[in-house]
């Protein structure tokens, strides 16, 4: 029986934090729904843009949205038309003050979403999707990554019997906390059905900071009073010795 659990999800709290930030006690539900909405807009409005991750924060009467992408020139477009016009719409759309930042993700190849819907995008226009996932998988190592896993099933290549392969190199600790695990995932909408695309990927251990600076502190002191050379005492037949050649 499969125990399978949003890699996001399993760390929230610990080391990583929601997309959305707000607190509602009697509008949650229609705040939930406006939230998907808005990120489907977005997404539908900067599909070729490279966006990675939408994060929403809420304040009264006001919305901040974070945009992650590789391509922010072309979501900011010439002297900021572009992004003033997305402002414009999503505010009408919507009826908040939207207030939209940028933000740019200067590895891609490292970024689980991004690999995933360009993976997608290349299985649709009928590339090979073994020398895709490879690629991908290398790249990411490239990247500085220390493990990528690439997982694609459904009618790989137009077979009659859908089936899945999976492509890894590196190390994924799933269940590990503390591990720095992204994750994303893409349909391939092709002419023979849905191909779904899934990546993982690992980018260390994360600690927290201030402990850790106070810990290897205590550490370097502890080492340093160690390190120092002890007076050596002397044995009592070297005592007898220097004492009978007295």
């Amino acid at each position: 029986m499969g125990q399978k659990i949003h890699p996001k999800s399993f760390r929230l709290g610990v080391i990583k934090s929601w997309s959305s930030r707000w607190f509602s006690k009697k509008n949650y539900a229609n705040l939930l729904h406006r939230d998907i909405t808005l990120r489907k807009a977005i997404k539908e409005r900067l599909k070729d843009s490279g966006v990675g991750e939408i994060e929403i924060e809420r304040s009264s009467g006001s919305v901040k949205v974070n945009v992650f992408t590789s391509k922010p020139g072309m979501v900011i477009g010439r002297q900021g038309v572009a992004l003033e016009e997305l402002r414009s719409d999503i505010s009408k759309q919507f009826g908040d003050k939207v207030e939209i930042n940028i933000v740019e993700v200067k590895k891609p190849e490292a970024n689980a979403q991004l690999i995933a819907e360009s993976i997608a995008d290349q299985i649709a226009r009928r590339m090979p999707y073994r020398r895709i996932a490879k690629m991908a998988v290398k790249k990411g190592m490239e990247a500085g990554l220390l493990g990528v896993k690439v997982r694609v099933a459904g009618r790989l290549n137009g077979a009659d019997i859908s089936r899945e392969e999976t492509f890894k190199e590196g190390n994924i600790p799933l269940h590990t906390i503390r591990a720095d695990v992204d994750y994303g995932e893409v349909p391939a909408a092709t002419t023979f059905g849905q191909i779904g695309v899934k990546v993982w990927t690992y980018k260390g251990e994360v600690f927290d900071n201030d402990e850790s600076d106070e810990k290897k502190e205590r550490d370097r002191e502890w080492l340093a009073e160690n390190r120092r050379a002890p007076k050596e005492e002397k044995g009592r037949l070297e005592a007898e010795l220097e004492a009978a050649n007295k």
